[in-house]
């Protein structure tokens, strides 16, 4: 499973808020309703959000093992 709970706390730690995100970098609410549901969301928007945040992929989503 992949999961997006880094990305929360990188959110935090850069100190920018979903409405930012929405407003002034154009991701949609769509896709930050993916983020916080753990549906997926397709390699760009990944790019995307490592651009905006200065950070690595680990930085967004990390990999659950499935039990």
């Amino acid at each position: 499973m992949i999961s997006y709970e880094p990305f929360w706390q990188t959110l935090k730690d850069r100190n920018i808020s979903t409405y930012a995100l929405i407003q002034k970098y154009k991701i949609s609410s769509s896709t930050i309703s993916r983020l916080r549901n753990n549906k997926g969301i397709n390699t760009n928007t990944i790019d995307d959000l490592c651009t905006i945040l200065d950070c690595s992929v680990s930085d967004i989503i990390k990999h659950i093992p499935n039990k």
